[in-house]
């Protein structure tokens, strides 16, 4: 699993209603580009460069997948949006809005077209004071200056004065409400990746499912009814051990947890994969451990249908996943929905995401919290 990108955007306007400009831009990112994580307050500085009106200006965090030249292409195009003509006239000028990318992860960039980190952000107040507010762990890759220190050596000796606090609007959605939110789904149904993409937004202590490392996975694969029984004994102890870990240490750095897998999966697996015999079994065992979990504030199930699930196995190439037929999982998509109906004391969330893409569409992943964010409201 790949991290997200953390690019730093500054943002600037001195034409027409500055705030609302410098709003509308940040709420356009965070719909269009990627999630806003952070937003630095809105400071008033004296045009850089030339003669001409008082910019506001402001800095934000944004978290993406898209390599820095596709951010750069998302945010000439809002510019454009937000009424901005860019003129062929050489110097500076002013504008309705601007948005210029200042750091992109660690990296350093030399092209045509973009430079990062932006060649000129050492000398520009408007730039390191918002910077300053975001509290990024960030040192400049030539430099090798932290952020305090550049203001400390900067040339620029114009006064830059904070006008407000800006709205940040991930916090809109309030996901720190829930302590525990466990995610479930079907096998390729993406519950890992969206997990750890939350968990990146809102600073979420994160608990995955350690499949990789069972060493019956791929055996049950190719003789289902000789390794199913050990597989399903194996995930339970597992689960068992990690979630009673994980769960009861509490991290001071991190608002809330989340988790890919609720411990229940074990008994829905468990009744697809053995025999009738095996089965009662392992209920019993189940049973006793099932007691003493801690349950999940909210648990949400991404549903996907079978043949966008079969899509998703192909595309991440797992060898020993690759013969699994789509009735193998239309068994398992029966019985998570079976088991969320007889749950009347679980806060559950049903999202049909068989028609959306999460990583690749960032209005998708909006959607998603805005689902949760809808649960939130009735709790």
């Amino acid at each position: 699993m790949k991290s997200q990108h953390q690019i730093v955007l500054s943002i600037g306007s001195n034409q027409g209603n500055r705030l609302t400009n410098i709003e509308t831009c940040i709420d356009l990112i965070h719909k269009e580009v990627g999630t806003v994580i952070r937003v630095s307050k809105l400071y008033e500085t004296p045009a850089w460069g030339f003669e001409s009106d008082a910019f506001y200006n402001c800095a934000l965090v944004l978290h993406t997948y898209l390599s820095a030249q596709k951010v750069l292409s998302q945010v000439l195009k809002l510019e454009k949006k937000l009424g901005r003509i860019r003129s062929e006239e050489q110097g500076y000028q002013s504008r309705i809005i601007d948005i210029d990318l200042i750091t992109y992860d660690d990296e350093v960039i030399e092209s045509e077209k973009l430079q990062i980190p932006h060649p000129l952000m050492q000398n520009r107040k408007f730039v390191l004071l918002p910077m300053q507010d975001l509290g990024v762990d960030w040192e400049h890759p030539v430099f090798q200056k932290s952020i305090t220190e550049l203001i400390a050596v900067s040339p620029d000796d114009s006064v830059c004065e904070v006008v407000q606090e800006l709205k940040n609007p991930i916090r809109e959605i309030a996901l720190e409400n829930f302590n525990y939110i466990a995610f479930e789904g079907n096998i390729g149904a993406g519950k890992t990746t969206l997990v750890q993409k939350i968990a990146e937004d809102f600073n979420a202590k994160m608990v995955l499912e350690r499949f990789a490392d069972n060493p019956f996975l791929p055996k049950f694969y190719k003789d289902q009814n000789r390794y199913a029984f050990p597989l399903e004994m194996s995930f339970l102890a597992d689960r068992y051990q990690q979630l009673s870990d994980d769960l009861a240490q509490f991290d001071l750095f991190k608002d809330f947890i989340v988790a890919d897998y609720h411990i229940f999966k074990s008994l829905i697996f468990a009744k697809i994969t053995l025999a009738e015999d095996e089965y009662r079994l392992y209920r019993n065992l189940f049973d006793i451990i099932y007691k003493e979990m801690p349950k999940p504030d909210l648990y949400v199930y991404l549903y996907q249908n079978s043949e966008r699930l079969l899509q998703n196995i192909k595309k991440r190439g797992r060898n020993y996943e690759q013969n699994i037929e789509a009735g193998y999982l239309d068994k398992i998509n029966n019985g998570y929905l079976e088991y969320i109906k007889s749950q009347t004391d679980l806060n559950v969330l049903i999202i049909d995401v068989s028609d959306r893409d999460f990583v690749k569409n960032h209005k998708d992943y909006l959607f998603i919290l805005d689902e949760i964010q809808k649960k939130i409201l009735i709790r």
